[in-house]
């Protein structure tokens, strides 16, 4: 980790060490934003382990659907951000798209994850009212929030 904080440091992206784990793509780190599909594999006393990150922006979004394919579960990262939340959930929102998505590639297990809440100031009420609506939607997508 060490290594990717002085790259991102370097290139004036020091908060984005973690992303560098798995975005090895020169324009991905100049970006900032995953392009491709990066796979990370590990084990565990009881299972094996591939961690697929794919990407989250629409120009992308062949490569989501590439990764998706080959997953057991999908981890649904959600911005909290004022108007970020938004439009991630609105009609035509990557958000919307992506829970959808996910569920039509057979993916049926699905973490939510709700990202930037420091945005908010940590805000509770923000925080009930994200999971309030995202629980709405992916029922009505076909999870079981």
């Amino acid at each position: 980790i060490e290594k990717f904080e002085k790259e991102a440091a370097e290139m004036g992206k020091g908060s984005f060490k973690y992303a560098w784990v798995l975005d090895k793509l020169k324009a991905e780190r100049e970006r900032g934003i995953t392009i491709d599909i990066a796979l990370w594999k590990f084990e565990t006393p009881k299972y094996n382990v591939t961690v697929i990150d794919a990407p989250g922006h629409r120009d992308f979004i062949k490569n989501m659907i590439t990764g998706t394919s080959q997953a057991d579960c999908a981890v649904l990262i959600i911005a909290a951000g004022t108007g970020e939340f938004e439009a991630g959930i609105s009609k035509d929102g990557q958000t919307r798209e992506h829970a959808l998505l996910a569920y039509t590639l057979g993916v049926k297990q699905l973490i939510v994850a709700i990202n930037k809440m420091d945005t908010t100031k940590w805000s509770e009420s923000r925080f009930q009212e994200i999971i309030k609506e995202t629980s709405s939607f992916i029922k009505k997508v076909g999870y079981n929030p």
